[in-house]
């Protein structure tokens, strides 16, 4: 019994010991409030200056995705005519608007890898804007300035554009040129082709005569012409075949279908016109935007580290202050 009573006694006297501790350090830390607050001055005078020199990072943000079929209307209307002969052959609005959306992609990242690569690097970044999809991309550009950070990352995705509508437009008329030049060598073929016939008709026709005259033909033998072979034409007498061949040596060349239907995907190809200021690579979802929070530095964060750490440090020399003086007594 005495001993529980002993041991009470102890903890009530250690708990005091503690309370007393805890109020003797609340008061030597009033009594040292000016120190306190001094150091807590100067640790939010460093933050100030630190705020003030270190650079600020803004990001602006841009969201892009396909671009519309009106944006490549005449790009795809080029590739039809390109393909008049073969539609099945033609590349869909949806292949065209991938085409351009890739190549934009693509160049739009190389140029973020060239910017990361230089003696001062620029923070350029294409992400995926929806997790796991391809499109829309969410573009970043980070600068030392809200109108800075919007203004180049802007500028950036115009150069891209132009530069992506520039390439394929050059692929468009590469590939006009040479529709042109095939269709002017399949109609000069077909020209030649058609000459030599209308050649070897005539030639016919003049042995013909000349075995008529010869013969001393001059009336037409027969009633029906069409069935006389190139060996008989003969007996059509002088006279008919004098005006045959002065009607074969006038008439157009003889060809078909095929020749006219070139000739006039040839007139139509020859005719489109390249509008790359009206065509696009890709659509903004979202604009570049103007940045209302920078990235860093954080003002309010860093103030109240500055006024916890001038706390603490205040704090702790008041307390080391104290303890040097209890200690030499």
């Amino acid at each position: 019994m005495n001993q529980d009573n002993n041991s009470m006694t102890t903890n009530l006297a250690k708990k005091s010991s503690d309370e007393i501790d805890l109020i003797d350090l609340f008061i030597q830390l009033w009594r040292g409030k000016w120190i306190v607050v001094s150091f807590v001055v100067i640790a939010i005078v460093f933050a100030v200056i630190y705020l003030s020199i270190t650079k600020q990072k803004w990001t602006s943000d841009a969201i892009v995705t396909y671009p519309d079929s009106g944006q490549i209307a005449n790009y795809n209307n080029a590739m039809s005519v390109l393909y008049s002969q073969n539609p099945a052959n033609a590349p869909t609005v949806v292949d065209v608007q991938q085409r351009f959306f890739s190549r934009f992609n693509a160049s739009i990242s190389a140029l973020s890898e060239q910017l990361g690569n230089q003696v001062d690097p620029e923070k350029l970044v294409i992400a995926p804007a929806v997790k796991d999809q391809p499109v829309p991309l969410k573009i970043s550009y980070t600068a030392k300035t809200a109108g800075e950070a919007q203004k180049t990352l802007t500028t950036y995705i115009q150069q891209i554009n132009k530069r992506v509508v520039t390439e394929l437009d050059n692929d468009l008329q590469t590939s006009i040129n040479s529709k042109i030049d095939d269709l002017k060598e399949d109609l000069s073929t077909q020209e030649k082709v058609a000459q030599e016939k209308k050649d070897l008709r005539l030639k016919m026709l003049n042995q013909a005569l000349l075995v008529a005259q010869q013969a001393n033909i001059k009336d037409t033998l027969v009633q029906q012409a069409e069935t006389l072979s190139e060996d008989t034409l003969f007996v059509l007498g002088s006279d008919a075949l004098s005006a045959t061949i002065k009607n074969e040596a006038t008439r157009p060349l003889p060809l078909d279908a095929s020749y006219y239907q070139a000739r006039q995907t040839l007139l139509a190809i020859s005719a489109l016109k390249s509008k790359p200021d009206s065509t696009y690579a890709l659509r903004y979802v979202m604009k570049p935007d103007l940045p209302i929070h920078r990235d860093s530095p954080k003002k309010s964060i860093i103030l109240v580290l500055a006024v916890l750490l001038g706390g603490i440090l205040g704090s702790g020399v008041v307390l080391a202050r104290n303890m040097i003086k209890n200690y030499a007594r």
